[in-house]
């Protein structure tokens, strides 16, 4: 890990102190490797963690704090394929870090709950979308959330690796956890304030490996 991904870690714990308590550094490694398999993350959440699901997608799949310049290979590409164009996409578009949300595809999720059962919504979007190497991230304050444990261990049965947000006790998402990012505090709203700075150094320390500079 790069000397300056390890300083972003470093201020989160400055900022945090009670946060020393969570791996951020592992669940890095493991985002990480993930990518370096050609892999993807796939997140999930309810109420409050579902914004956040949707809120860490927004922050993987375009830049960041850094730029993400298309590799030139795929600059070439562009400019073969559509020459009259290729100045507007090569000057916008950007190298996108994968991660799909399980949170907002409203017609599945409806449609799984009337016709099956609505605490397997997430676990269906796993068995459809996971992938060997892929990582589940699963948001839950609890560790308790039915549809998010069950999504977990279905990510068991694909051979994903979990990377869990909880509160305390991690609940029972705890032994399901390859990385258990379990805040100190008991009240929902405070879990998720610390929740937010947490995937935020996340994804700036995952995008400063893959796309900073190399110190």
């Amino acid at each position: 890990m790069k000397n300056s991904t390890g300083e972003i870690i470093a201020d989160l714990y400055h900022r945090y102190p009670l946060l020393k308590i969570c791996p951020v550094a592992a669940a890095v490694e493991e985002i990480l490797a993930c990518y370096d398999r050609k892999n993807k993350l796939l997140i999930c959440g309810n109420g409050g963690s579902a914004a956040d699901s949707l809120h860490i997608v927004g922050e993987l799949m375009k830049g960041f704090l850094l730029p993400r310049n298309l590799h030139e290979d795929k600059q070439m590409k562009i400019k073969a394929l559509f020459p009259e164009q290729a100045g507007y996409f090569i000057d916008h578009l950007q190298e996108a870090i994968p991660v799909i949300s399980l949170v907002n595809e409203t017609a599945l999720l409806t449609a799984y709950a009337n016709d099956q059962a609505a605490d397997l919504n997430f676990a269906q979007q796993v068995i459809g979308l996971g992938m060997p190497g892929d990582i589940l991230i699963a948001v839950s304050t609890s560790g308790n959330s039915r549809n998010v444990v069950y999504a977990a261990q279905m990510a068991k049965v694909q051979e994903m690796k979990v990377i869990a947000l909880t509160g305390r006790s991690g609940g029972l998402l705890k032994a399901l956890a390859d990385v258990l990012l379990s805040v100190p505090a008991d009240e929902t709203y405070i879990i998720q304030e610390y929740h937010l700075p947490i995937y935020h150094t996340i994804c700036l320390a995952v995008e400063n490996e893959l796309f900073g500079g190399v110190a």
